[in-house]
């Protein structure tokens, strides 16, 4: 301890009273150097998984179309066996999922939508339904049903912008000359169709709760939207450990139906 204090020229004890009692310097050493071995003991434990193949960091690229909650769900899920890997999630839209994987923006895709580009691997995630939706006084309700597209057209439609940068943008169930209003993410399509700003389909895991408490009105349509099968994405042959759990814990059909709001 005198060692000590000579080096930092400083007292780290008061040794006036019966027994020796550290300093204001001595508390601050005590917390700092506990700071400092804790960080040297993670440095190791992550050196150590870092050998043992985990990486030091997952990206993750998540369709807006999925129930983010569900993916909370699987996070604490991997949080019982992670080794050290960091995750990194953000939220895409349409085509915004491939062209994060593409553009290397991501080493995980999960719930996007259409089949993959050349060179991505992957596997499919889940079917999505849609349902045709408005608010229940909106003018198209007063149409008999089912409605043709040549009704649907008279009224603006909501869309989800496609977040993709560089692979070409995408849109969804618009018809030729109809008016549209664009907005972030399908959540925010869902707000703006229950505001009576537009039309447009919506996924069942979103319309079915908003019809089911009156802020929505399904109407029957001449064309429907196809069912979408999504898909996950990587690009490693060889998945190293994280983004390897990943896959086969999505892989689970339990867990396909939660992300996809059990529908």
């Amino acid at each position: 301890v005198q060692k000590l204090e000579d080096e930092l020229d400083a007292m780290l004890f008061d040794r006036s009273g019966h027994r020796a009692k550290l300093t204001a310097i001595g508390h601050a050493l005590l917390e700092e150097g506990r700071q400092l071995l804790a960080c040297a003991s993670q440095l190791e434990q992550k050196m150590h998984s870092l050998a043992s193949g985990w990486e030091p960091e997952l990206r993750i690229a998540v369709s807006d179309l999925l129930d983010f909650s569900a993916i909370l769900a699987s996070v604490a899920e991997f949080d019982q066996y992670n080794q050290g890997t960091r995750l990194r999630i953000q939220r895409e839209v349409f085509g915004g999922t491939w062209d994060a994987l593409v553009n290397q923006r991501a080493d995980l895709v999960i719930g996007a939508n259409d089949h993959p580009p050349v060179g991505v691997l992957s596997q499919p995630l889940a079917q999505v339904n849609f349902i045709f939706a408005v608010h229940p006084d909106h003018p198209l309700c007063q149409h008999p049903q089912p409605l043709s597209a040549s009704v649907i057209r008279r009224y603006r439609a909501i869309a989800a912008a496609d977040s993709s940068r560089q692979l070409p943008p995408r849109s969804s169930s618009l018809l030729t000359g109809q008016e549209v209003l664009t907005v972030p993410t399908i959540d925010d399509k869902l707000a703006a169709q229950c505001a009576g700003l537009g039309v447009g389909f919506l996924p069942e895991r979103l319309a079915r709760p908003a019809i089911a408490a009156g802020r929505l009105r399904q109407l029957d349509v001449q064309e429907g939207k196809p069912s979408t099968l999504l898909f996950c994405g990587w690009r490693e042959r060889q998945p190293s450990h994280a983004l390897a759990w990943f896959l086969q814990h999505l892989a689970q059909a339990s867990i396909s139906a939660r992300l996809c709001g059990g529908i």
